[in-house]
């Protein structure tokens, strides 16, 4: 892609997130972790997660271009999530699956799997700065 180049799939993932609403019903994010995702790492399976991001669970949704970010509650603990566009898989109705799903394969190469180290009970995961830009 050349810097002038714009991704569609921004503009997709907020298309399908609009038509979920419209049509009451729960859109669901899912998402291939890596190094540059801030989600809370207790939830994710296999180097995934899925994020309810319907507005009721989401206070201050923001998909742009670059980000997806919301505060949520994840086992009754508010946590803000900050997700890169590139490492988002699908968006998709939780009651009928009906969405897009993007390939693996789109994703950046700069964007590393992690390792998943089981956690704990007692142990929260490390947090860091949120990395949302305003874009306007």
């Amino acid at each position: 892609m050349t810097e002038q180049e714009i991704s569609t799939k921004p503009y997709l993932i907020r298309a399908i997130y609009e038509w979920c609403t419209d049509s009451g019903l729960t859109p669901y994010l899912a998402v291939v972790v890596d190094k540059n995702c801030r989600v809370p790492m207790e939830f994710v399976k296999e180097g995934e997660i899925v994020l309810n991001i319907s507005a009721s669970a989401t206070p201050n949704l923001l998909i742009d271009n670059e980000w997806v970010g919301f505060s949520g509650r994840f086992g009754g603990a508010a946590r803000e999530i900050s997700v890169p566009i590139n490492a988002v898989i699908g968006i998709y109705a939780k009651e009928n699956g009906q969405g897009l799903f993007f390939g693996r394969d789109e994703a950046k190469p700069e964007n590393e799997q992690i390792e998943i180290e089981p956690q704990t009970e007692g142990t929260t995961p490390k947090r860091g700065k949120p990395s949302l830009k305003v874009v306007k």
